[in-house]
This record gives structure tokens, C-alpha cells and sequence, in this order.
């Protein structure tokens, strides 16, 4: 074995928390290195191709792209680095894995006035756990809050508190490269970074980005390969094409692969079957062209495997050298999608409606979302849907309704382990930040959620952070009225902090819900005549259906009533008209809103142009008998 290396490549990924900044730097490091011709049209957030992620302003996939840089530090000659953009929210955290399993080493982005928050220690806990040597960027540095040497030290705290929670884990952790990790300041909307510490506030001295190429030409190590190695290459993401069909991103750790060449695709299972690379491509900025091969270290797109799935290996036919599977943490939060089943189901044509449309498509969701299972429930319609959080699964079913499937999506429950024999739930690490005259209103939130604070400091800025344990189910609906209580300003942060026995009952509702007794049209006359007692969700015109859930009650129970009532008309003069200027505007839920309001017996009806909730059981009489049943069997435990 004769180990070599590529000095002119470095394979990176961007991490950091939701919103410190990653995709924009991307784009100023894309902008810098003439990585687009002159009359090219780049959007903002480039790198942020899905729309989803434009409108939420998150980034949901781990994408790549490569930059030739051939700047001052570039000594050898032009060098490709191979930058991956990687999803910042706990809830992609598959994303992440894939992201890590393709470079040599991290760049860590941390917001000079949050520092470093939980999606921060998360992704940086996996950076430590792959051994990938860590590059901090504190950016943001001309924001007017900034703390730069308050962020910074917070930033070691974390690496130094990771090292020592992994030391028994992983003893050959290197704790002196973890000590003298290299700091650089940048502001990635300006395009500009310094290795030189800025004042709290201000640009950075250095008039473009090349002290941060610079780091990661030095600290980044150029990728190692066995030159007498056979060929070994690693899946790691999927794309498809209209002309080429399934298409395959790996990372090539040894060998050489080429466009043409037979070679042997090992699966998950550890069979294997030789089969021809049809076409191979490299990226360049946002674009693929054709390549004729690729080599060690390089991250490359072929096709010519119609089935091929994240982690297997292609190999040497000769020599076959299969690669371990990535490694994805357990999904924590389960939801049941099915085919919708309320009566007003396909009022619209063209929508996709059938059970095995539904299951095709969650399918091919599995084949490139690797930390989502599906589950068979013992119904032909219905299937649970695992994964990390909330927030993933209600993109997922987001994207499936602006495909136009219609679907019964119930309310998000947490995946249980059993335990020495009792039952125990995920729990997450929930960081809150928010002006302290909140500090009361949050706690006592959280008390009811079962939440127990951890810590608790004041920065003297008039904000304060808190720290609580809470279980995951107690999060969820908490985002909705953690922003009623702090009037929008505050925010919350969580991270998965392994499984502990059941905290019992948690009420996370306290009003009951208004649920319609009859199909009709909903009528401004009956709204005027409601409003008063509960607060609507509908609009006047809207169709309703017996068993929909049209508002909430400002008591705990829930009541039924006509809200397709109609004013009575009679032949006598009125001394006023109906005045529509009382009526108060309906609130519009969102899918996410939705599904944290549904309650046990609930489930939500989505469609391409609605969001519903309902009853479980639409007929009145069959929900009473259906509680009453319910109720003499707790007696009876009990």
C-alpha cells in the first residue's frame, strides 16, 4: 500500500446552523473565482435551486459545486475545490451525513452575534465523529450587534465540550488540531474575510475572500488514495435526467472510473453485477459537463444504473472492495399519509388520488432521502412515514401536494423505544433566545410541555438564552405559540438529545375545536352570529363538510355547529342591514400551523388548493359513541 495524494483538490463542506449565512457565502466564493461567464443571470442563494428553499430561506438538500481557483495561493497551478452547501436544521440531518462522507474537512460558519446555536453543535458533532479537520468562520461581522471574541470563545467551548463528550467513544480523536483550530472573519454578503480579528461591527480588512482560499488550501488536507488500490467509489447522492434517467453522485476514493468502462455495482445487500458506465460527467459552478474520467478525490455524476441507491459502491470487477454503509441516526417523529378519504375529494381534475400513486411516490422519496422510513400500518390506503423531525416531514408533504397529490396526513406522533421493559421518548435540547420580559411567559410554557431548564444566561443586551430539556412530543405546537407569546421576536432552536422514559400526559391544547354538522357553503351571516364565542378558519363561500374542523373554541370542549346558516327572508322592512364590516378576518392556517393544531382525533386534509382539518370520525353521533367507548375503557383500566 503506497498512500498518495492530490494537491490540486480539496473536497470541503459548509456547515453551520439555519441562517448564519452558508448558501450566500457560497455564492460570493462562486462570484470571486470567475466561476460565470459575463453574461450569465445568477440569482441570489444559487446554490438554493429547490423551491422550497427559496421561499423558506433554508436550504433542505446538500448540493456541490466546484470552484477553479487560481489565485494567489493557488502555488501548483489551478486547483479545484469541491465545495458542498449542507442543510443547517437538525431535521435534514441524512443530508449532512451524505455531505460529510464526500470531503476531507469542514468549514464551521457561526453568526458573530447568535454564535453558535444546537443545529451548530449538531453538525458539528458529526463533523468531529467523521475526523474531518474544522476551519471556524465567524461571519456576519458587520452586523451591529456583533460579539466577535464572545462568539469565538463560545465556539472553542463547544469544540473542546464535543471533544471530551466523544473521548471515550473515539480515543483517537486529535485534541491538538481541535485546540488550534483556525479562525477566520468574513462577511459572506460583502464577499470579503480577514484572518485578522475586525471590530465588533465592522467589514473585515481584506478586500475580497482570498484569506478564507487560503485556509482551506492549508488547513483542508489534499484527499489520500492507495495508487495501487483497485477502483473504489462511493454513492452518495441522486439526481435524475429526462435523456439519461437515474443518475449517480460519488465520491471517488480509489481508482481510476471512466465513461465506457465495465464495472461491478455492489448494493446494500452485498450482491454485486457488472454493468457499463454509459456517461460520466463533472461539475463546474452550477453545471455538469462531459468528462471521459475521474479520479481519486473527485466527486462525479455517471448513469447507466437504473436502480442504483445512496451507499453502494461501484468497483474493480476484478477486485471487488464494497465500502461501509453511511451511518444515519434514528428518525424520531412518525406520521400517517394516505390517500384522502373526505367527500370532497377530487373536486378538481387532474389530481393524483389513488393509494398507489401515494406509495410510488413515497418510494421514490426513499430512494434519495435516507434518513426517511415507510412503515405498512395494515391499511391499503395509509402508511407511516418516519423521520428526524416536523419541519422534514411537512416538506415532504409540501412538495407531494405541489405535485398534486391529495392526502390524509395525521397529526405527528414520537417513535418510542422499549427499554429494560418501559417506554421511553426522544427528547430534544431546546435553546431559546428572547427579550427577558418573555423570561416568565416561556418558562411557564415549557413547565406545562414538561420541559426542565438547564441553563439560563443574560448577555446584558436585554436578551436572555435558555436551555431546556423538553420531550419531542411536547415540541410539537409549541413554534405557533412560542410566537404568539414573544410577539415574533423570539427564537427557538432544537436538537435531539437521545431517549428518556415517558414524561407522561402533556396537554398541548387548551381550546377545543369548532367542528361543522353539516355539508353547505359557509355564509357571512353565520360567521357574524359566531364569532363572538370562537375564532374561524374558513371564508365566507368556502365549502365545508360535516366532521370539518372550521375554528377554535375559546373553551376546552368542542362544539358543533351550522356555520351554512342563512339569514331568514322575510317581507317587512329592517330598520339596519347586516353590517359585514364586524366580522372579524378568518385566520389562515399553514400545512405546518395545521398539523401542530390537530389533536389525536384529527387529521389533516391536503391538497393542492386546500388545507383542511377534520375528524377522524366525520358523523357526530359515531364520534360521541366512539368517546363514550373510549372513556368506559380508561374507567376500566383505571
Amino acid at each position: 500500500m503506497a498512500l498518495a495524494s492530490r494537491a490540486n483538490l480539496r473536497n470541503v463542506a459548509i456547515v453551520a446552523h439555519v441562517d448564519h449565512g452558508k448558501t450566500t457565502l457560497v455564492d460570493a466564493m462562486l462570484q470571486q473565482t470567475n466561476s460565470f461567464t459575463a453574461h450569465e443571470h445568477v440569482e441570489e442563494r444559487a446554490m438554493d435551486s429547490n423551491e422550497l428553499e427559496r421561499e423558506k430561506g433554508i436550504t433542505i438538500l446538500a448540493k456541490n459545486t466546484a470552484i477553479q481557483y487560481e489565485g494567489e495561493h493557488a502555488t501548483n497551478g489551478a486547483m479545484t475545490i469541491n465545495v458542498i452547501d449542507t442543510p443547517g436544521h437538525a431535521d435534514f440531518g441524512g443530508e449532512v451525513e451524505r455531505g460529510l462522507s464526500m470531503v476531507d474537512g469542514v468549514c464551521l460558519l457561526v453568526d458573530a452575534s447568535e454564535g453558535p446555536l444546537p443545529q451548530t453543535r449538531f453538525v458539528l458533532r458529526k463533523a468531529l465523529e467523521a475526523n474531518k479537520p474544522v476551519i471556524l468562520l465567524v461571519n456576519k461581522t458587520d452586523r451591529p450587534d456583533a460579539r466577535i471574541d464572545e462568539v469565538v470563545a463560545e465556539s472553542q467551548d463547544l469544540l473542546l465540550g464535543l471533544a471530551s463528550d466523544m473521548s471515550d467513544e473515539h480515543p483517537d480523536l486529535d485534541l491538538d488540531a481541535i485546540l488550534n483550530v483556525p479562525v477566520v472573519y468574513a462577511s459572506g454578503k460583502a464577499g470579503r474575510a480577514s484572518s485578522t480579528k475586525p471590530e465588533n461591527g465592522s467589514l473585515p480588512d481584506s478586500e475580497d475572500l482570498e484569506p478564507l482560499f487560503a485556509a482551506i488550501i492549508e488547513h483542508i488536507p489534499a484527499p489520500q488514495y492507495d495508487d495501487e488500490a483497485p477502483l473504489q467509489a462511493w454513492v452518495t447522492n441522486l439526481d435524475s435526467s429526462p435523456f439519461l434517467g437515474r443518475l449517480a453522485l460519488l465520491r471517488v476514493i480509489n481508482g481510476t472510473i471512466r465513461k465506457g468502462e465495465t464495472v461491478a455495482w455492489v448494493k446494500a445487500d452485498g450482491t454485486h453485477s457488472n454493468v457499463r458506465v454509459t456517461e460520466l460527467f463533472m461539475t463546474r459552478a452550477l453545471d455538469r459537463y462531459p468528462a471521459e474520467s475521474g479520479g481519486p478525490g473527485d466527486i462525479v455524476v455517471v448513469a447507466g444504473f437504473p436502480d442504483i441507491t445512496i451507499g453502494d459502491t461501484l468497483a474493480d470487477p476484478e477486485d471487488i472492495r464494497p465500502m461501509p454503509a453511511i451511518e444515519i441516526d434514528d428518525p424520531a417523529i412518525s406520521m400517517t399519509i394516505g390517500a384522502n378519504t373526505s367527500p370532497l375529494v377530487g373536486k378538481v381534475k387532474g389530481h393524483k388520488l389513488t393509494a398507489r400513486m401515494i406509495k410510488d411516490r413515497l418510494d421514490r422519496e426513499l430512494v434519495g432521502n435516507v434518513s426517511l422510513k415507510v412503515l405498512d400500518i395494515g391499511q391499503p390506503d395509509a402508511w407511516e412515514v418516519q423521520g428526524r423531525g416536523e419541519l422534514a416531514l411537512s416538506i415532504l408533504v409540501e412538495q407531494m401536494r405541489r405535485e398534486g397529490f391529495e392526502l390524509t396526513v395525521g397529526k405527528p406522533q414520537v417513535v418510542t423505544k422499549r427499554v429494560d421493559g418501559k417506554v421511553h421518548e426522544p427528547y430534544e435540547h431546546l435553546t431559546i433566545d428572547a427579550p427577558e420580559e418573555y423570561l416568565g411567559a416561556i418558562t411557564q410554557l415549557l413547565a406545562a410541555r414538561k420541559g426542565r431548564m438547564e441553563g439560563m444566561s443574560n448577555h446584558g443586551t436585554g436578551w436572555v438564552r435558555m436551555e431546556f430539556v423538553v420531550p419531542a412530543r411536547g415540541l410539537i405546537g409549541f413554534r405557533t405559540e412560542f410566537m404568539t407569546q414573544t410577539r415574533g421576536t423570539g427564537i427557538a432552536n432544537s436538537l435531539a438529545a437521545g431517549y428518556e422514559p415517558w414524561a407522561g400526559q402533556i396537554i398541548t391544547r387548551n381550546n377545543g375545536s369548532i367542528v361543522s354538522d353539516r355539508s353547505g357553503v359557509v355564509t357571512p351571516f353565520a360567521i357574524i352570529a359566531l364569532q363572538e364565542r370562537m375564532s374561524f378558519f374558513v371564508q365566507p363561500t368556502e365549502d365545508v363538510y360535516e366532521g370539518m374542523v372550521i375554528g377554535e373554541n375559546s373553551r376546552a370542549d368542542d362544539m358543533d355547529v351550522n356555520i351554512t346558516k342563512e339569514k331568514k327572508l322575510t317581507n317587512m322592512r329592517a330598520a339596519s342591514s347586516d353590517s359585514f364590516e364586524s366580522m372579524t378576518p378568518s385566520r389562515v392556517l399553514s400545512l405546518e400551523e395545521s398539523l401542530e393544531f390537530a389533536r389525536e382525533d384529527e387529521c389533516v386534509e391536503v391538497t393542492p388548493e386546500a388545507i383542511r382539518i377534520r375528524k377522524l370520525v366525520l358523523n357526530a353521533g359515531d364520534r360521541q359513541r366512539e368517546y363514550s367507548r373510549l372513556k368506559k375503557q380508561a374507567e376500566q383500566k383505571g
